[in-house]
């Protein structure tokens, strides 16, 4: 019994690591990507609050295969780049940091559309 009083807060602090986007931002500026090993991006699985006023995600998870990946979600005006290869390449290469967060792709930054609810 001691012992899992010992190892609550271990666990509590490796599963906040797992969150998709900080709890503090709203709305959000980043999420969380699912990158294959040729740069395509399969959809993630990500639990959202049960609101449609609340843009947040609490995690999200790639169940069909791929990498996390952070990524930031695009500024009001701004529109994600072109699916197509120098996309999927920039984000292949993304692979070794584990971030796209400040990439560019033919000088646009890299971003996702923000979630609607």
């Amino acid at each position: 019994m001691r012992m899992l009083f010992i190892l609550a807060p271990l666990a509590l602090a490796l599963a906040g690591g797992a969150s998709a986007q900080p709890i503090g931002e709203n709305p959000p500026t980043r999420t969380i990507q699912c990158i294959d090993v040729g740069g395509q991006s399969i959809p993630p699985l990500c639990r959202v609050p049960a609101s449609r006023l609340d843009p947040r995600e609490d995690i999200c998870t790639c169940p069909a295969g791929g990498q996390r990946v952070e990524v930031a979600v695009c500024a009001k005006g701004q529109t994600p780049p072109p699916e197509g290869k120098a996309l999927n390449i920039a984000r292949r290469q993304a692979l070794h940091d584990g971030s796209l967060l400040g990439d560019t792709v033919a000088g646009r930054p890299i971003c996702v559309a923000p979630r609607t609810p």
